[in-house]
């Protein structure tokens, strides 16, 4: 029951994403259900304007009662939020999140994290 309740919801996100292109969040293709690549480019007026950064999304077994694993790879944006080994400090991707937040929700999160930057600097431990 819970494989098909995350295999259709995945399915949902996964139509819903490629039908309403955004100019800041692209899906990758890909022929897994369990994980995807999302890229996001930088907004315009921000210190990371037109910079293309790409998150990965591995669904857990209980998605969405739990949250995907999201990390960086590859180019890894220096943020106060962000450790260089491309995990995101992001209360939604962990104590708050909750079933109704979708992929597109934490990447527009991710983004609105990004866009009120005032200074790229590494996390503070």
């Amino acid at each position: 029951m819970a494989a098909a309740l995350r295999t259709k919801r995945l399915l949902r996100e996964l139509r819903q994403l490629k039908k309403t292109p955004s100019a800041h969040i692209a899906l990758d293709a890909t022929d897994s259900i369990d994980r995807w690549t999302v890229r996001l480019r930088g907004v315009k007026g921000t210190l990371y304007a037109d910079e293309e950064f790409t998150l990965a999304f591995d669904f857990p077994a209980t998605y969405p009662h739990e949250a995907p694993t999201v990390v960086f790879v590859g180019a890894v944006p220096v943020h106060p939020h962000i450790y260089s080994n491309g995990h995101i400090c992001l209360s939604i991707l962990y104590k708050y999140w909750c079933p109704v937040l979708t992929v597109d929700a934490i990447c527009q999160s991710v983004l609105s994290m990004l866009s009120s930057c005032e200074k790229k600097s590494e996390p503070h431990h």
